[in-house]
């Protein structure tokens, strides 16, 4: 007993992912080990705690809180301030407290850990074989969640009455399931059934064997998962993977592929350090890696491409399923073309129906959509393509105190975003926003985030784009509720989604290259330069206007591009250009046409159209079949000529002030490369080494006038990892400090934190 004259009490507030992750049993054992008395308990704002005891046993154990956290705990602050003893008899861990107005951060779902592992798999375990198995290291978090404070009745699984083995675990605070809400067993947790393609139930002993069965009978199956349905099939088969491109209406989209382990991965691909790291991780994403040439996995998932993405079991049902059919399987997300994943039974049923020839179902509702994330590491940095599963709804800290602001996010690869205090709440990936099921799943996860974290926006920041579906919602929300609108131009948001993930406050030279992006003058832009901060932008410097022959219809033919381009340039349309004899002379003869009359061929800076038009004109891909297709091949051809060092040429001129990127020398170089039979491969890496010198020439300009070094590195076409190592290394080398997105996608998908940045600045942060 520790004497009343040296008695000591701290009051703690612990801050950050530190519910559903073990972390009051973590605090009981650990004030346990430090001789402390007091209590614990969760509220809606935070992990409350009162400890008291020697004050040399409390100063260790808040420094062991922070240091020694449970592995899935993500600590944000720790607060400690001392109070007066109150002489309390043990340790307790209490009841939650709700709080209203307060909110607390959400973990995301989790991967199974190694412990649940080895009860699913052990014979005289009774968990063996059990598909729903997790504890508070792993399992449903974000997926299963209706509000906080995270307890079992603010989630899917409050219709499960736990039996008294597993209430037994749950209130013991040395178990590693006390409080996990997900607990559950055979006895009285979810259950699989399996169905065909009319939700009739098969019969058979075993769900998991016989579903292994069917898979290695070639058929395609609905799994339900964490945040929805996934779509499998044998990845090895050449004619049952072509079957489910043709039923899924995604001809050529690369499929991502589920195997059993880490060894078998490497069976069938180059996996650095880095990428092991992170496929083995508890976020479990989709990672591209080198794909081996002599991998049995069937061409068609990846069809051209040098890439695979692969991923490893994240929850018991995929290990059950993955060493049950000893066989990679193509894990696809459950939907057609570009709609929501299906996440409850009913509609997996009626939407893909279909598609799957069975389904592979259970009892657990899900609440949240959830894809899987899909990252690639580049320069040894992980990089998100897709943050979703195992990511999301983890925040952004700002480096700026926000007021609540909503920004509503790009029409493709869209993500909303939320703001509180110095929190940014990006959502998982929507999709692209095209049709009335993706807008329901935006509105839907949208309330959800609102409700979670408290937050009531203030202000709703939008891209300038009159046409994006996000745009349209924005103002009519802002119409119903009176809310101030703040338009954001798509290529600004950009450059400030990279500064407000790496913490940055000043002015950087930004370098924004894709696709689309509506400008300030009306034109399409997608090849900028501008020095930047959260207040505003000036741009300095973009690729020259060329004219879009056919508009949209040019983004899926870049055929078109590439003739239109050459024709305002005044570059002859030679005949024994190979890739004109694919073109019919009629349709030469319209696009000559709409460039010469400006009819339906809006003008563009746009750099991804450039990487078009270079890939049709050598020949690497002239039509396309899912978005980014041509540029895509177009780096696998240069990865083909790895020591190519030359570069074409390309020009400045300067008007008002602002240099413009000239490249009608570039396009003749390469259609003299063309027509001399240089290799496609050999003109891609010389395109590529060229677009990375002009970005660097591009802000060494800039930097000559402006004073600035920082540069940031946006947009879609940094999806690239060829452009962005080759532009890293020279601008590093030229004496510039690059920045380059981790937290958030590149593409559009990290637009929504980008506007809310320039929002909050704009019209006065807290």
């Amino acid at each position: 007993m520790v004497k009343t004259s040296t008695l000591s009490l701290s009051r703690v507030s612990v801050r950050g992912v530190v519910q559903g992750v073990g972390f009051r049993p973590f605090v009981y054992q650990l004030a346990s080990r430090h001789n402390l008395r007091g209590w614990v308990c969760n509220t809606s704002e935070d992990v409350k705690i009162e400890v008291e005891g020697d004050a040399k046993n409390i100063a260790q154990f808040v420094k062991d809180l922070r240091e020694n956290a449970p592995p899935m705990a993500h600590i944000e602050g720790i607060e400690a301030a001392p109070g007066t003893p109150q002489h309390f008899d043990g340790f307790e861990i209490r009841d939650s407290v709700a709080e209203a107005g307060k909110y607390q951060l959400v973990s995301p779902d989790i991967a199974t850990c190694p412990d649940c592992l080895k009860e699913i798999f052990n014979p005289k375990d009774r968990r063996y074989r059990y598909p729903f198995t997790n504890c508070t290291n792993c399992g449903p978090r974000f997926t299963i969640i209706k509000d906080i404070p995270y307890d079992r009745p603010n989630t899917t699984m409050h219709r499960f009455k736990m039996c008294p083995a597993c209430r037994k675990e749950y209130n013991d605070p040395l178990d590693r399931r006390f409080h996990a809400q997900p607990n559950a067993c055979p006895v009285c947790g979810p259950q699989l059934e399996l169905t065909n393609a009319q939700g009739k139930a098969i019969a058979c002993d075993d769900v998991i064997i016989q579903a292994a069965t069917i898979l290695k009978e070639g058929k395609t199956m609905g799994v339900k998962g964490l945040g929805g349905f996934l779509l499998a099939c044998d990845a090895t088969s050449e004619q049952t993977v072509q079957r489910l491109r043709r039923r899924k209406n995604r001809p050529a989209k690369p499929l991502a592929v589920m195997l059993a382990d880490i060894n078998e991965i490497k069976q069938h691909c180059e996996v650095s350090k880095e990428e092991e790291t992170l496929l083995k991780s508890p976020g479990a994403p989709i990672v591209l890696v080198r794909w081996k040439g002599k991998s049995t996995i069937a061409k068609a998932v990846a069809p051209g491409l040098k890439h695979l993405g692969v991923m490893l079991p994240y929850t018991p049902l995929h290990h059950l399923l993955l060493r049950e059919t000893a066989l990679p399987l193509v894990m696809t997300s459950g939907n057609i073309s570009e709609e929501p994943i299906a996440k409850d039974n009913d509609e997996a049923l009626r939407r893909l129906g279909g598609i799957a020839d069975y389904f592979l179902m259970h009892n657990r509702d899900i609440y949240a959509r959830y894809d899987d994330s899909v990252m690639i590491v580049e320069n040894n940095v992980p990089r998100f393509t897709r943050r979703a599963r195992g990511y999301a709804p983890y925040p952004v800290r700002l480096p700026f105190q926000s007021r609540q602001i909503l920004g509503c996010g790009a029409e493709e690869k869209n993500t909303f975003c939320l703001t509180r205090d110095n929190y940014a709440f990006v959502s998982q990936h929507i999709g692209d926003m095209e049709n009335m099921e993706t807008l329901e799943h935006y509105v839907n996860t949208l309330e959800l985030y609102e409700k979670l974290f408290r937050i009531k926006p203030e202000v709703i920041a939008h891209d300038t784009h009159p046409e994006y579906l996000p745009t349209k919602y924005a103002e009519e929300l802002g119409a119903k509720t009176g809310l101030t609108l703040y338009p954001v131009q798509h290529h600004h948001a950009h450059i400030t989604s990279c500064m407000a993930e790496n913490g940055l406050k000043d002015k950087v030279i930004g370098v924004a290259l894709d696709g689309t992006g509506y400008g300030t003058d009306g034109a399409i832009w997608g090849g900028e330069f501008m020095v930047a901060d959260y207040k505003g932008f000036k741009r300095l410097a973009y690729l020259e206007y060329l004219p879009l022959a056919g508009g949209a219809l040019a983004i899926k033919k870049p055929y078109r591009t590439a003739i239109g381009y050459l024709t305002a340039l005044g570059i002859e349309l030679d005949k024994s250009l190979p890739f004109l004899k694919q073109v019919d002379k009629e349709e030469i003869d319209i696009i000559k046409d709409q460039v010469a009359k400006q009819v339906n061929a809006p003008l563009t800076s746009s750099m991804g159209r450039l990487f078009d038009a270079v890939a049709a004109l050598c020949g690497v891909r002239g039509v396309i079949e899912y978005e980014a297709q041509a540029a895509i091949e177009l780096e696998m051809a240069a990865y083909a000529a790895p020591d190519e060092k030359r570069v074409y040429p390309y020009s400045f001129e300067t008007q008002n002030a602002v240099n413009i990127i000239k490249i009608r020398d570039l396009l003749e170089a390469v259609t003299k490369d063309v027509l001399n039979k240089t290799t496609p491969a050999a003109v891609a890496a010389r395109f590529h080494n060229t677009i990375a010198q002009m970005i660097v020439e591009t802000c060494q300009t800039i930097k000559r006038e402006a004073g600035l070094k920082r540069v940031a590195l946006s947009g879609g076409v940094f999806q690239n990892r060829l452009l962005l190592r080759k532009t890293t290394a020279l601008l590093e080398s030229a004496g510039f400090e690059v920045y380059t997105h981790r937290q958030v996608p590149c593409n559009d998908g990290g637009i929504s934190l980008g506007q809310v940045a320039i929002a909050n600045a704009n019209i006065g942060s807290k």
